[in-house]
């Protein structure tokens, strides 16, 4: 099984240390290569000035600059993201959001690890997939 795509850099945004630390461990731990992580919009923005990041993990609901508006800016400033929203918010609107901005998934809180692992490595190993 080709896993190239494993060495493809990950960011993860999300203002609760709890849930990010966890999903970075997560990744880590099958092999991920996860390049970065941000506590806010505005973190993450500030990281992609230096570096690049080819699947962004986003939190919807964030302070201040929320993770749907995020979506938007990485969409808009970076070539061919790969984007995974998250939330416990799972109203129709919300998801339908989620997707206008640029996401090619949606993954409720709490959620499985094997849901997060499978979402990453068929969004990382197929080109402009969207998986919902």
């Amino acid at each position: 099984m080709n896993t190239s795509y494993k060495n493809k850099s990950i960011m993860i945004v999300d203002d609760s240390e709890f849930s990010k630390k966890t999903m970075a461990k997560i990744l880590k731990d099958n092999g991920f290569n996860v390049k970065a992580e941000a506590g806010s919009a505005e973190e993450a923005i500030s990281i992609l000035k230096n570096i690049h990041c080819d699947l962004f993990i986003i939190d919807i609901v964030m302070p201040e600059t929320s993770g749907l508006e995020l979506a938007k800016i990485i969409k808009e400033s970076t070539s061919d993201p790969k984007i995974i929203m998250i939330s416990s918010l799972t109203e129709e609107t919300i998801i339908m959001d989620a997707i206008n901005n640029g996401a090619q998934d949606f993954i409720q809180k709490p959620f499985a690890p094997k849901t997060l692992i499978t979402s990453i490595t068929k969004l990382l190993s197929h080109t402009h997939e969207k998986l919902f």
